[in-house]
């Protein structure tokens, strides 16, 4: 972690991950397409003062990150917003970006230590220290469960107040202190539906870097109860089968893969074997 005065001339290129705000900064190629800048320098010149970060390696180069206030690249360059770079960049690369992201976010928001209020001054790569108390800062992650519930042929979905389009999601929410991922799925699906669950298991989880969250998602089937919203969080839910869904979330978050997945075992459902005796 340096700063633009502190910087050495370096003649190796590296991938050059760097954002203005949300957008992140990409080459335009031939037939439309994008990719993340390679070159020995950067295509923007960073501020003075700029801190450039190193986060290890991207098809085996170096990758630099920092922040920008540029607002007029040069030709052949472009601002993205990063959850639309996901539908121009191979998979890797739009994770490495959201990395770069939340390194970014940390950075611009922990500058002071949380004790004493002393400047704080790097340590490694991710993490800071206080010269004057020894308080150690790091990436902080925000981690939120998401889960699929089935019911027969169908399964619940849910639209959020805060989404800003018009589809329906799944039911998902912040894990709490002193909780298991477990308990925090079963307290969300009550808050938010009054419903109880049963065969709660794990799917998988995803980086969410908007700005610093981890997804843990989860599949689980009805038990009982009637649905009932909460009012402050959701406008619409209600039970759907493949064949009239309503919009549905992009291909890039981990609600649509649970989703593609339900979908997926309704169109293929698994035979029942039946044990025979010998």
């Amino acid at each position: 972690m340096l700063t633009v005065n502190d910087q050495t001339p370096d003649i190796m290129k590296h991938y050059w991950f760097i954002f203005q705000g949300d957008m992140l900064l990409l080459e335009t190629t031939a037939h439309d397409t994008y990719r993340v800048p390679c070159a020995d320098m950067p295509p923007v010149d960073p501020s003075p003062g700029t801190t450039i970060h190193d986060i290890g390696l991207l098809d085996d180069i170096g990758v630099k990150a920092f922040a920008t206030t540029a607002h007029e690249p040069q030709q052949g360059f472009e601002f993205m917003p990063l959850r639309a770079s996901y539908n121009h960049l191979p998979l890797a690369h739009y994770l490495k970006a959201g990395k770069c992201r939340e390194i970014i976010h940390w950075d611009n928001g922990t500058r002071y230590c949380g004790a004493c209020g002393t400047p704080l001054e790097p340590m490694t790569e991710i993490s800071k220290r206080c010269p004057k108390c020894g308080r150690e800062a790091w990436p902080q992650l925000n981690i939120a469960v998401i889960v699929l519930i089935r019911k027969a042929d169908e399964v619940l979905l849910v639209q959020a107040k805060n989404f800003r389009r018009n589809y329906f999601g799944l039911v998902a929410g912040f894990v709490e202190t002193g909780e298991t991922l477990e308990q925090a799925v079963q307290r969300e699906v009550m808050e938010e539906t009054r419903l109880t669950i049963t065969n709660l298991k794990y799917f998988a989880s995803q980086p969410w870097p908007y700005p610093c969250n981890l997804m843990v998602g989860f599949t689980a089937d009805y038990a009982g109860g009637e649905v009932a919203l909460q009012s402050e969080e959701l406008s619409k839910g209600g039970w759907f089968t493949k064949d009239n869904l309503p919009q549905i979330p992009e291909k890039l978050s981990i609600a649509r893969k649970l989703i593609d997945s339900w979908i997926e075992q309704q169109q293929h459902p698994t035979p029942i074997r039946h044990e025979t005796g010998h």
